[in-house]
């Protein structure tokens, strides 16, 4: 059978072996009194274990591999933190490996020891051919351990999230004010114009905007000017007022044009949802919220609160325009649909809350994320539909965040050992055990 060197691990960590009459390869009795500490970093594999070879206890480090020959193959002989290896734990042994100072690194090979029912349960589970390799299996699981899947790989998903925060907290030299703002803009590109957006953001200080927030038209000039949205063979009224604000403002701020209209993407998106119409809601929001963190912080927990932030009016004039001289057919919403209130309320207010959380070291920031999103409905998606065809239906937001976090980092990355549910299909029978 063919497996990597994590199921060794996995084999060592719960101790999915025979342990009866257990020798060293030299040939030497050993005991395992302790397998130590599973090491996720640099190093050894397992860190502070004891183990005794014949008369002597050992206490020190435990490193496995496929084969004794990986010991050189991953060069530990010149790796000084190699030298506390009190135990080599592998499947075959293949060749002798000695300390630095000659003496044989004791040995414990696995081959034919490793319980039955594990190899055959972890060749059914990477057999699979389904995108959730776990698919045919799954329901031998527990609700408990499912849900406390989810539960890591959510607050997985919220850590990636808040380091995107967190960096451009850096950038933004510890000014949450400056950040909150920028992670808005990113969170409203929707993955299509995230980037732009955030590239927008960057070109004008969000104490400019705060200045102006009496004056929602001059925001929304500066904003789309900038977007380089206001360029139009055949302006209307409204567009040439937009353009006379943008140019007067550009030159008194002296504004660097970073971005034009090219660097947007209109192909494959809704008018609804066209950058313009998208930028002209941001404007509005930040002039009706012109201290947007703290706006954010203290919002409760629950949707009414979101909408109170979200729901502002555009004028009449962009509820018949889907970009500046550009009518629409049908009419435009004046408010953001409760489908883009529910991604802005999970994607921008959630990830902020839980990155705030960790900046001041406060539990209750990351609570509060886990109760909001059990109080949501859960997102429709193509990785949810591949849960519930599995039979494992999502109810609320927080199912659903962390189906998608299992989903990308385990499922299709077929990390089945590193998840709960993998390693709990991989148990061997209690009968094997005794």
């Amino acid at each position: 059978m063919v497996f990597q060197e994590n199921f060794l691990q996995l084999v060592w960590k719960y101790q999915y072996f025979d342990k009866n009459d257990l020798k060293s390869t030299l040939g030497i009795p050993l005991s395992i009194k302790k397998i130590g500490f599973h090491n996720f970093h640099e190093g050894p594999d397992f860190l502070e274990a004891q183990v005794d070879i014949g008369k002597l206890t050992y206490y020190g480090n435990v490193e496995i591999h496929l084969k004794s020959s990986d010991w050189h193959a991953h060069e530990h002989q010149s790796d000084e933190r190699y030298e506390s290896v009190i135990l080599h734990v592998v499947y075959e042994h293949d060749r002798e490996i000695k300390h630095p100072d000659g003496t044989p690194i004791p040995t414990l090979e696995l081959k034919g020891k490793i319980f039955l029912d594990v190899l055959r349960n972890y060749e059914r589970l990477i057999s699979g051919h389904q995108n959730i390799l776990c698919s045919e299996t799954l329901g031998e699981v527990s609700d408990i351990l499912k849900f406390s899947m989810l539960e890591k790989a959510l607050v997985e998903r919220f850590i990636e999230k808040s380091q995107s925060v967190r960096k451009l907290l850096a950038d933004n030299m510890g000014d949450w004010e400056e950040t909150t703002y920028q992670w808005l803009f990113q969170c409203f590109g929707f993955k299509t114009n995230s980037k732009a957006m955030l590239l927008l953001a960057k070109s004008i200080p969000y104490k400019l905007i705060k200045k102006h927030a009496n004056h929602p038209g001059i925001v929304e000039a500066l904003l789309l000017g900038q977007a380089g949205l206001l360029e139009n063979n055949n302006p209307d009224e409204y567009t040439l007022f937009l353009r006379r604000e943008f140019n007067f403002y550009k030159t008194k701020y002296q504004l660097p044009q970073t971005l034009f209209h090219t660097d947007w993407k209109f192909m494959g998106v809704r008018p609804g949802n066209f950058p313009s119409v998208r930028i002209v809601q941001l404007s509005h929001i930040l002039c009706k919220s012109p201290n947007l963190l703290s706006t954010i912080l203290s919002a409760s927990n629950t949707m009414e609160s979101m909408k109170g932030i979200f729901l502002k009016e555009v004028p009449p004039y962009w509820t018949h325009h889907y970009a500046p001289a550009k009518t629409s057919q049908r009419k435009l919403s004046k408010h953001l649909s409760p489908q883009t209130l529910h991604l802005l309320a999970i994607n921008f207010v959630v990830p902020l809350w839980f990155a705030y959380g960790k900046y001041i070291d406060e539990q209750e920031w990351q609570d509060k994320c886990f109760d909001f999103l059990q109080a949501l409905p859960g997102e429709e998606n193509f990785i949810i539909k591949r849960f519930k065809d599995i039979n494992w239906p999502a109810s609320t937001a927080f199912d659903t965040q962390g189906m998608i976090g299992l989903h990308n980092n385990y499922c299709i990355q077929k990390k089945c050992l590193e998840c709960k549910i993998g390693q709990n299909l991989l148990r061997p029978s209690a009968k094997q055990v005794t």
